[in-house]
């Protein structure tokens, strides 16, 4: 894909550590060109402890903004002068906008994603038709944990090998959230299932659980899409569970952050999921 880069340009990118197989790029260029935007979407990687300056560094808007990945999502919630209320529920940022006066402003659309992916890839699912367990205590649990919550679901159930954080984000996020002690106590009437931690990644094992314990109607997600399907998801499918990948989150998150940087909605007719999963080796 050649392009046409000039003062008018729209800039944006994602910044993370490491950001090289960021998928992010292809995704909103591919989008650009199908829009026929005078835009352009790149990979930024900061130093790992040089993320606020480089940031900061962005005030005035000469960047429209950022996507925020691993490692800086907290961070960038910090740095920021205004913040959405969920980015402030997350307690993570992974949407960063430039103001011309200045001002960055924070949103987190990682939640929006999550239930996007529920939404195309298991349809008629319901958040708030039961319980959501969630395993992981970091920024992507936490995050897992508020979409759920904000979109109606009656309690969500935290499983992390440490328990004091799990502790600590339900603490934050109020009452409808508890750390549960095992899986086989969380699952059986379980809605919806997910795996916010890196366990799966390249290959691994996910978290331990017994799908054989959970109701027939639990969809099962992992955050993780490479690979795309998962230990986890591929113990969820043998139980005749339904699945949502990591992949379908990518793209849903990056919907609504193009239309912040853009000023208008991606194109319907561009395909990023199969030019995805043909990066991925998955074929469409």
């Amino acid at each position: 894909m050649s392009m046409t880069i000039s003062g008018t340009t729209l800039v944006a990118g994602v910044a993370g550590a490491p950001v090289r197989h960021s998928l992010s790029p292809v995704l909103h260029n591919a989008w650009l060109a199908g829009a026929g935007i005078d835009g352009v979407y790149v990979a930024f990687s900061p130093p790992e402890r040089g993320f606020s300056a480089f940031a900061r560094g962005l005030r005035g808007g000469a960047i429209r903004g950022l996507n925020v990945t691993v490692p800086f999502k907290e961070e960038a919630l910090a740095l920021a002068d205004q913040v959405s209320d969920r980015a402030a529920a997350a307690g993570a940022a992974n949407l960063l906008l430039f103001e011309a006066d200045g001002t960055i402003f924070a949103d987190n659309t990682d939640g929006v994603g999550l239930l996007a992916a529920f939404a195309a890839q298991a349809p008629g699912f319901d958040p708030a038709a039961g319980p959501v367990v969630v395993f992981g205590a970091g920024g992507a649990a936490r995050g897992a944990a508020a979409a759920f919550l904000a979109a109606g679901a009656p309690e969500v159930r935290l499983l992390n090998r440490t328990a004091e954080r799990a502790e600590a984000v339900a603490g934050a996020l109020g009452d409808r959230v508890r750390v549960a002690a095992d899986a086989r106590g969380a699952l059986p009437d379980a809605n919806a299932v997910i795996n916010a931690t890196t366990l799966g990644l390249g290959g691994g094992p996910g978290p331990e659980a017994d799908f054989a314990t959970a109701p027939d109607s639990c969809v099962v997600m992992d955050m993780v899409y490479k690979p795309l399907r998962t230990e986890f998801l591929a113990r969820a499918a043998a139980r005749g569970l339904r699945t949502a990948d990591g992949l379908e989150m990518l793209v849903g998150q990056a919907r609504p952050s193009f239309m912040a940087f853009y000023g208008a909605p991606p194109p319907a007719g561009v395909d990023v999921r199969a030019l995805a999963l043909n990066i991925l080796g998955e074929g469409a």
